[in-house]
Order: C-alpha cells, then sequence, then structure tokens
C-alpha cells in the first residue's frame, strides 16, 4: 500500500502553508516539504492557533525573517498526541518558513545521533542534522524562496543518501507495519522478522524514537482518519472489522484519544 499520513487540515493551501512532494527517489523517506510566509507584528498579538495531530512524520522546520536571518531552527519529534501550535512572536517582520517533513522511520537514514526519547519533543536541528544544517543555514537567506530551498534540500539528501544509515530490520518491520496498516501485534510481527520484541522495541527506540506497539497505532489511527476524509459514505462498523478495532466505541476512543476531538468535528474541521 502507498501510505500518506494526513494533516488535521488536508486541504489547507494558502500562502502561509503549501506542501510539494519530493521527487522520486526520496519518497520513502520524505513524506513532503512545506512552507509558506505570514506576516509578525511588533505588538502583542492573540496570534494563530491550530491543531496538530499524531502523522507519524517528524520535521526540520527554520523561520527566516525578511532581512535573511534565521530565527529558529528545530527539529520536531514524532509525536503521540495532538497539540496546538501557536503562532505569537513580536517580531515585526515578515516570516518565511521552510520545512522538510520526513516519515519517522526515513528520517534516521540522514541523522548523526539516536532518536530516543525525541517523542513529542523539540529540538535544535543541529543536534542530529549538523552536516544538514550546515549545508542549509548559510544558504536559506541566499536563495529567498520555497521553491529554491526545496531544490537545495533535495539535492543534499539524494547526495547523503549515497553514506545515509539503515538498519534492515527496522525497515523490514516497518513494510510490515504499513503492509497490515498497524494491524499486526507484537508478537506476530516478532515472529514475521525472526527477532525478540524486547531487540525490536530497542531498535526502534533507537532509529525512530517510539516502539512498535505504538507506532502501530499511530499507523492505524492515520489509516483510519484517511478513510474518514475521502470516503464520501464512511461506515464505522466496516472499519472497525478492516482495522481489526473491537467494536466501534474502541474505534471511538482511539480516535479521539490521537485527534482530541469527536470523528464529526474532525472531519467538520478537515473540509472547512
Amino acid at each position: 500500500m502507498i501510505y500518506r499520513p494526513l494533516t488535521a487540515t488536508p486541504f489547507k493551501y494558502n500562502p502561509t502553508y503549501n506542501e510539494t512532494e519530493p521527487c522520486r527517489m526520496l519518497q520513502s523517506y520524505v513524506r513532503c516539504f512545506w512552507g509558506g510566509e505570514y506576516d509578525c507584528p511588533d505588538t502583542e498579538t492573540d496570534g494563530y492557533s491550530e491543531i496538530v495531530i499524531p502523522d507519524t512524520c517528524v520535521d526540520i522546520i527554520y523561520r527566516i525573517d525578511d532581512a535573511g536571518n534565521i530565527i529558529t531552527s528545530d527539529f520536531m519529534g514524532i509525536n503521540d498526541r495532538s497539540f496546538c501550535a501557536q503562532g505569537n512572536e513580536k517580531s515585526g517582520h515578515r516570516i518565511s518558513v521552510f520545512a522538510i517533513r520526513f516519515y519517522a522511520w526515513g528520517a534516521y537514514a540522514f541523522s548523526e545521533d539516536s532518536f530516543i526519547g525525541t517523542v513529542n519533543g523539540r529540538y535544535d536541528v543541529r543536534e542530529r542534522f549538523g552536516w544538514l544544517d550546515r549545508e542549509l543555514r548559510s544558504r536559506l537567506s541566499e536563495l529567498g524562496n520555497l521553491a529554491d530551498w526545496i531544490r537545495l534540500a533535495e539535492t543534499l539528501l539524494l547526495k547523503k543518501l549515497e553514506t545515509a544509515r539503515e538498519n534492515v530490520i527496522v525497515d523490514k518491520v516497518m513494510q510490515d507495519i504499513l503492509r497490515y496498516r498497524g494491524g499486526l501485534g507484537i508478537s506476530q510481527l516478532s515472529k514475521e522478522n525472526l527477532i525478540s520484541s524486547r531487540q525490536m522495541e530497542r531498535l526502534f527506540h533507537e532509529y525512530i524514537g517510539m516502539t512498535p506497539k505504538k507506532l502501530s497505532n499511530l499507523v492505524r489511527y492515520q489509516c483510519l482518519w484517511r478513510d474518514i476524509v475521502y470516503e464520501s459514505h464512511f461506515n464505522m462498523m466496516d472499519a472497525v472489522q478492516r482495522y481489526g478495532y473491537t467494536d466501534a466505541s474502541h474505534l471511538i476512543r482511539e480516535f479521539e484519544r490521537y485527534h482530541s476531538m469527536n470523528i464529526r468535528s474532525a472531519l467538520e474541521m478537515a473540509l472547512r
């Protein structure tokens, strides 16, 4: 299957946010490049607030002011819960954003350090992607637009693939998680891949930052969310059977736990 996780507002496209798919060779690693622009007042305002749901991805995000200065450079670890992103900077500048959204299991190929303890975390890009930051930081202000930033990032990532980190076991387990849409239990994943559950958890903490069980649940939730958004007549009982939920109550509880709202409200927000 082609796995493409969604945000809480998958149809959002405006000057402040738009997505671009990566080239074919990076599609196993990068979900998308994204960015936009917004004006940042020099006085205190309420700013903006938007929900961010667990999308099984991690992000490298640069914010650059109109003078070419990088204001922030963050690495956002994989999330296992929703949160509200707040924007209330007081710079008096126009801010440009450039970001790389990796699949959580694809980012380690380009990293220089472990992802242990990064769930729901925010870190300086240089802690794990120093090589990439050194190449990007000096060029972002020179190039000055999203299309050029994407071309530069793609060139750097493609070159890094030649010496990228890899772990055959993690890759194989992830293929099974995606193939079965998060429906295989840990004992089944362990048996399929001839590895103990303890060793599998250790590897997932190292290379992804999250246990295979929790990541499987998030993949299942994202597959369910895609069905809710795109099926014109979503049938909950069909989804219960398709994804191996115990019953409708189990499906509803898990969806609300990850999305922080009920299905109807989530769909209304997505289509708004």
